[in-house]
């Protein structure tokens, strides 16, 4: 059974930051696309950064420079390194997985395969 275990979340004032990590278990094969949702309260759940088998990474342009995606294979985590945090990243976040070796399509929702529960994050102003 794959699980995906999101932690990290928490409440913090803007500019701070928060490293979320994703804790996968039970999935076996090194091919994996991981992705970085959020999703706030009334809004749709938008892809914020995803990492290909191979490392290569991508971003939503709205946390372009400020988010870092990394994988640790020995671990099997991916990390989400948030900084400069403003009160519009306040959401839930989630991390997902696609069985893919690249990611493509990779902020749409409907293209991955196993979900974590999610993780809290708030940015107070």
């Amino acid at each position: 059974q794959v699980r995906l275990l999101e932690s990290g979340g928490g409440s913090v004032q803007a500019g701070g930051s928060l490293r979320l990590s994703c804790a996968v278990s039970g999935y076996t094969s090194s091919y994996s696309c991981m992705g970085w949702f959020r999703q706030a309260p009334g809004k749709e759940r938008e892809g914020v950064a995803a990492i290909a088998s191979e490392g290569s990474t991508i971003y939503a342009d709205s946390v372009k420079g400020r988010f870092t995606i990394s994988r640790d294979y020995a671990k099997k985590t991916v990390y989400l390194q948030m900084d400069s945090l403003n009160p519009e990243d306040t959401a839930m976040y989630y991390c997902a997985l696609k069985i893919w070796y690249s990611c493509p399509s990779w902020s749409a929702s409907s293209t991955y395969t196993y979900w974590g529960q999610g993780t809290q994050v708030t940015i107070s102003s």
